[in-house]
Order: C-alpha cells, then sequence, then structure tokens
C-alpha cells in the first residue's frame, strides 16, 4: 500500500516562517515583523536624508576652503550616539559617518 505526502498542516507553517509554536504567536511575530520593516524603511529614508544634508553642508565647507571632513563634529556625533545608545551607538554613528562622506 502506498500513501500520498500530504500537505504541511497549519502548524507546520509557523514554525517555518516565524519560528513560533502557537497560531497566536505566529500572529503576533507576524504583525511585530510587518512594523519592523516599516520602521527599517522609514530608517533607511532618514539615512538617505542624512546622506544628502551632508553632503550640502561639505560643499559649503569645501567651498569655502575648509576641509570636506570636521573632526571636532564627527565626535560630538559620535559621543551623542554613544550617550544614547551605549558602545553600539559608536558602531551605528561610525557607519553613518562613514555613508555621508565623500558624497560631493
Amino acid at each position: 500500500m502506498t500513501t500520498t505526502p500530504t500537505a504541511p498542516t497549519a502548524t507546520a507553517q509557523p514554525a517555518e516562517r516565524t519560528g513560533a509554536r502557537t497560531p497566536e504567536a505566529a500572529e503576533l511575530i507576524g504583525g511585530a515583523r510587518e512594523r519592523i520593516d516599516a520602521l527599517d524603511d522609514r530608517i533607511i529614508g532618514l539615512v538617505q536624508e542624512r546622506i544628502a544634508v551632508s553632503a550640502v553642508i561639505q560643499e559649503a565647507r569645501i567651498s569655502s576652503g575648509g576641509r570636506r571632513v570636521n573632526l571636532s563634529r564627527e565626535m560630538e556625533i559620535l559621543s551623542h550616539y554613544r550617550d544614547a545608545l551605549g558602545a553600539p551607538g559608536t558602531s551605528l554613528a561610525m557607519t553613518l559617518l562613514e555613508l555621508s562622506r565623500g558624497r560631493v
């Protein structure tokens, strides 16, 4: 006698997609992930805006005879992020500064 494979049950799907073990938890996780995706889209947009504003500042500084990078200002930014987010904030600030440099 041969058996045919059956389709995955409703309880198998949540574990595959969310790691949850109940439909309720899977629903909660799915909704929270949608919110995270929306937040990530907003963060990306803000980073792109920050890069554009930084380019305006760099262009003004360079055209007035200054340097592209203002190290004392960068130190202020690093400190601000570290104070707000702890040590990982410093890494985040460094990444933002790196993204914003040299776009002029």
